[in-house]
């Protein structure tokens, strides 16, 4: 019979040992270092010949992340594994899914081909950039979501006078989702974005005046949309201003753009570690839904039901 050994890259160890403390596993034991070179070597100390092993590790810059991932599956398919997953809490380059201009790599797609090549089984993954990403992959994919987490948490807050908004007109699916569990209206931001990784805010499209806001996106990266939402929707007349993120990518001027944004509270999850923190970040763990989804894996038994909650 079949073991399952959890095993942890180095993007993101603290939610690989809370993912396998809740699978109630120890972490499997893996040797990974870095030769002067920045070269990588792997070698896993447990013997996982027949086992189904679950290596989680996150996509996120630096590119070590990526290839650290694909050396783990290499190295664990010729160790004898019966079967390996990757565990990916946030898919890097995910973000670059399309040919939006001449001469550009879709390297969403370049990297769901490597991970297939390497060796990988299936991938869990979390709220992807775009869900459609998961027809890049000619394998199994479970595609999960941290609403289920960040849904409970606002609920718990029960926040009177709530309107959910969605950053674009891109997360309008995702922001729906949120105020039909939240009982809210939905608002909806239209962004006109000049050159990447600058977001220029234009319309409010619904009623903030005097309004508590929620603002739902799948990440904060350099948090340029999510403060120029903020400003926005202070013009138009809105209370408190929350925001609700599953990865918090937090690059650049992040940081400090978050601190004078005036949030009442930002809530992201622990897909991806954070390089520092403000008062207002709170961080909710998602390691029980990636628990539940391996151990239900392994067991071969359905996970649908984890993905109730984002359904609407």
């Amino acid at each position: 019979m079949s073991t399952l050994k959890v095993f942890s890259g180095r993007s993101n160890p603290s939610l690989a040992a809370k993912i396998a403390n809740e699978v109630g596993e120890p972490l499997g034991q893996v040797d990974i270092k870095s030769f002067s070179d920045g070269e990588i070597w792997v070698k896993y100390r447990d013997n996982i010949r027949g086992s189904d092993v679950f290596i989680v590790q996150s996509t996120n810059p630096p590119a070590e992340n990526l290839l650290e991932l694909l050396i783990m599956i290499d190295a664990a398919k010729r160790a004898s594994a019966r079967k390996v997953a990757a565990v990916i809490p946030y898919f890097g380059y995910a973000r670059q899914d399309r040919k939006d201009q001449p001469r550009v790599s879709i390297t969403a797609k370049l990297v769901a081909n490597l991970i297939t090549k390497a060796g990988a089984d299936r991938v869990i993954t979390m709220d992807l950039h775009t869900p459609q990403l998961q027809g890049f992959f000619d394998i199994p994919v479970d595609h999960l979501y941290s609403s289920a987490i960040l849904v409970r948490h606002f609920k718990r807050l029960k926040i009177p006078n709530l309107a959910v908004a969605s950053p674009d007109v891109g997360g309008i699916k995702m922001a729906r989702a949120y105020a039909k569990r939240l009982e809210a209206d939905l608002i909806v931001i239209d962004k006109r974005r000049p050159r990447q990784n600058e977001a220029e805010i234009m319309n409010i499209i619904g009623d903030v005046v005097g309004r508590n806001i929620l603002i739902v996106d799948d990440l904060i990266d350099t948090a340029g949309t999510l403060t120029n939402a903020v400003k926005a929707l202070r013009s138009a007349g809105a209370a408190d201003v929350y925001a609700a993120c599953t990865h918090p990518v937090l690059s650049g001027k992040a940081f400090e753009r978050l601190s004078t944004s005036g949030f009442k509270s930002i809530v992201v999850t622990d897909t991806l570690p954070l390089r520092e923190t403000i008062p207002a970040i709170r961080v909710e763990s998602v390691a029980h839904i990636f628990s539940e989804a391996i151990t239900r894996t392994f067991k071969n038994k359905s996970i649908s039901s984890l993905f109730d909650i984002d359904k609407g």
